[in-house]
């Protein structure tokens, strides 16, 4: 069940980036979303280590239904016997056919549960809807959105994995798709172009979302270019095109475009990303990139087992400083054949980001916690635009603490030391206190917090 959360005025002697000395975070009872002051802490505590005090954690990008397969024993037949892409898309499929609404809420909660004491107060979920589980994802999607929705702001994509204008089954998927759109609970359209049997096929795909998506007033969300072959068109060139024909830009509509996987592209030429990105800002369109990077190293690759086995993944922060355009990075799924390793904590793909990228630097670490944090949530349309990792007066009361404990049951606590110090190595999560629109998520018992109080 969602967590108790606690209504606070003041969090008080707390570390903030960048500052000197310790902070008063001060949020109104009339407006418990909003920080209303932030002013110096009087007489710290210089024995005591206070924490450092940063804005809360994102899903931009991550699969509610599918969570957890490989945890639950009703799939216990259904592991992955050789890793393959295919294998995936198959074993999941036959998973799919045993989706009951009790089995879709508990593996829910499971994430909501494992995200939130991570850190993580919103996310955008995926959730299948087709001919084999019809509208039974989608429905128990909504229901753990209202019931999680004090704890964590989740966004609702109607999602077709399956073909919409091909195979035999593409007609009923895409008339279920008609029926999911059109509710007020499902914030987003998202579709994979890619499964489609032709490329016509695919760029029908692509127009349908592209227009409903407008008509309804979703945001859109495209798992687009899932592959490493140079001699595959490129379809983000036609996404882009589309929104420009049919007038999608930053002045028509607060909606936004994301694009995820796009494997292909780590396969582009520096001119034709300059290119893309030239495209994206002359036109005014509101599209950023997520970065799946635990999926996409396991799964992007060639079918054969030699030596020379290349995996792709968006190179996210050379996207940003390179070429300006927005990205983020994203889980993806969880504990399921598409992704069996890794966890549902947005910290361990920003630690992951250092070694990808080669990014050591504290300013990369900054960056890579911006991409699961304030980039993520602007960049799915929760905030109008990236906030600073200084918290201050006017910004959103979510926010994360982190400080030094004992979790190691030998009375002995190591510091971490700025942002850099937690992307390195990301602290246990009972290291982190959670606050959600100015309320304390009850922290672990095993660990006092003696550094700084709440009132």
């Amino acid at each position: 069940m969602p967590p108790t959360l606690t209504p606070l005025n003041t969090i008080q002697n707390v570390r903030l980036l960048g500052r000197d000395s310790t902070w008063d975070i001060v949020i109104s009872p009339d407006s418990p979303s909003i920080i209303t002051s932030v002013t110096p802490h009087q007489n710290p505590d210089s024995d005591k280590c206070s924490p450092l005090a940063l804005p809360a954690l994102t899903h931009p990008h991550i699969h509610l239904d599918k969570a957890f397969i490989h945890n639950s024993p009703d799939y216990a037949h259904l592991l992955p016997a050789t890793g393959s892409f295919a294998e995936a898309l198959s074993f999941t499929a036959k998973a799919k056919q045993l989706f009951t609404h009790d089995d879709l809420h508990k593996r829910g909660e499971w994430l909501l549960a494992g995200s939130v004491a991570a850190g993580v107060t919103a996310m955008r979920a995926f959730v299948e809807v087709d001919h084999t589980v019809n509208l039974t994802c989608l429905e128990a999607g909504i229901a753990l959105k209202e019931e999680w929705k004090e704890a964590c702001a989740v966004q609702i994509v109607s999602f077709a994995q399956d073909p919409i204008f091909s195979t035999e089954y593409g007609e009923v998927n895409r008339w279920l798709m008609e029926d999911a759109v059109i509710r007020p609970q499902v914030d987003v359209i998202g579709t994979t172009p890619y499964v489609e049997v032709t490329m016509g096929a695919a760029k029908q795909n692509i127009r349908w979302a592209i227009e409903r998506a407008l008509e309804y007033n979703k945001h859109v969300d495209f798992h687009l270019d899932y592959n490493l072959d140079a001699g595959k068109e490129a379809l983000v060139w036609f996404v882009l095109s589309t929104l420009k024909e049919k007038g999608w830009t930053v002045h028509f509509t607060d909606k936004r475009v994301m694009l995820g996987h796009c494997t292909r592209l780590t396969l582009f030429k520096d001119e034709e990303w300059e290119l893309l990105a030239k495209e994206i800002r002359d036109n005014d369109l509101p599209v950023s990139f997520v970065g799946l990077p635990t999926s996409d190293m396991y799964m992007a690759s060639p079918s054969s087992k030699s030596h020379d086995r290349p995996r792709g993944t968006l190179q996210v922060l050379e996207m940003i400083n390179k070429h300006g355009l927005d990205a983020v990075v994203g889980i993806n799924n969880v504990g399921n054949a598409f992704t069996p390793w890794g966890s549902e904590d947005p910290l361990s793909l920003a630690s992951l980001g250092v070694g990808l990228y080669q990014a050591g630097t504290t300013a990369d670490a900054e960056l890579l916690y911006k991409c699961v944090s304030t980039r993520a949530r602007a960049a799915i349309g929760l905030s109008p635009s990236e906030a600073s990792l200084t918290l201050s007066q006017g910004d959103r009361a979510d926010i994360l603490l982190f400080h030094d404990v004992d979790d190691t049951g030998c009375n002995i606590s190591r510091p971490r030391h700025g942002v850099a110090g937690i992307v390195w190595d990301p602290p246990a999560k009972i290291s982190r206190d959670v606050v959600v629109a100015g309320r304390l998520k009850t922290s672990c018992a095993l660990c006092p917090r003696t550094a700084y109080r709440f009132a």
